[in-house]
């Protein structure tokens, strides 16, 4: 197989000046790229700011005889995003890669938490990744050529306690990526996800101390590099983690159809093994698939055939 390689190509990272934005915009330096290091330099909750981590990763990537400029916009803040989209197409006239990285974390019970901490978190991580992903959109239509990855974490895809704020903004992902996969494909552009568990800033205290190496965000970039080349797939879920890497996927159980009078909570309650049942589970391709398989069964339990 060739080797994977960046080089003419132009790529956002945002939170990179730390954690697995660096180890990803470093990843993409060294194979060609051109790199915007955006970083707001913020602590684990969001406060305080300093642009001493994205330019220390920008002399990095300099030291390796690569190009990257820094930009330090909050991802939330849109009038921002447009000034960093419009610094890069001054330096580099184009924008082919756009990689939602840039996250914080508020953690508390959903009992305890206030509101405006919900509304942050989903802020920096659902609305500043649409922040960027629009502001590149046009560009990469322009171009017919895009490659955007959205950061998921376990945490939304399977839940964790005390993460209600982080957990909904990051399984919001998901969403994000099936419809703008269907937008983008007749431009080329290519949307994915990266759903990852390292030791990183925001995850230290949750590891021991010998889990740091082998959790590394240097583990999970590979998968990321993959995610935005040339060959990239599009509309995947892809776990990683310490070198592990898998895909994530949504099924639906084949359930059953209830009609007339047998059309009641208590059938339901009374069939839910058989609603649950994995048999012949399927994925499904869009939301109109689904409307189909159940418009079908429907009307099969009716006895009626529907060209469809």
């Amino acid at each position: 197989m060739s080797e994977i390689r960046f080089d003419g190509r132009v790529a956002i990272v945002t939170g990179a000046g730390v954690g697995l934005g660096r180890s990803h915009a470093l990843g993409l330096a060294a194979r060609g790229a051109k790199v915007v290091v955006n970083d707001l330099g913020v602590s684990r909750d969001g406060t305080g700011s300093t642009s001493a981590a994205s330019e220390a990763v920008v002399a990095e990537i300099k030291a390796m005889g690569g190009e990257a400029i820094a930009h330090g916009c909050d991802v939330s803040d849109e009038d921002g995003v447009n000034h960093m989209i419009a610094q890069t197409m001054d330096a580099w006239g184009r924008i082919d890669i756009c990689v939602n990285n840039a996250g914080i974390l508020m953690d508390k019970t959903f009992a305890k938490m206030e509101m405006s901490a919900f509304r942050k978190v989903v802020d920096v991580h659902l609305i500043g990744s649409a922040n960027v992903a629009h502001a590149c959109w046009p560009i990469m239509r322009e171009q017919q050529y895009g490659r955007v990855v959205f950061t998921a974490s376990s945490s939304g895809l399977y839940g964790n306690f005390g993460q209600a704020n982080y957990g909904a903004a990051k399984a919001a992902m998901m969403g994000l990526m099936n419809v703008l996969h269907m937008e983008g494909a007749r431009d080329n552009i290519r949307v994915n996800t990266l759903a990852p568990t390292a030791v990183t800033r925001m995850t230290e205290e949750l590891f021991p101390p010998e889990a740091a190496e082998m959790l590394a965000p240097e583990t999970i970039s590979p998968g990321l590099l993959y995610l935005v080349s040339e060959d990239a797939p599009s509309q995947v879920i892809m776990g990683a983690g310490g070198g592990s890497f898998a895909q994530t996927r949504v099924y639906e159980t084949q359930g059953i159809t209830l009609t007339g009078v047998e059309n009641t909570p208590e059938e339901v309650a009374a069939k839910f093994d058989q609603i649950t049942d994995p048999t012949d589970q399927q994925e499904m391709a869009d939301a109109f698939s689904q409307t189909k398989k159940y418009a079908l069964s429907a009307a099969k339990a009716r006895g009626l055939k529907l060209d469809w």
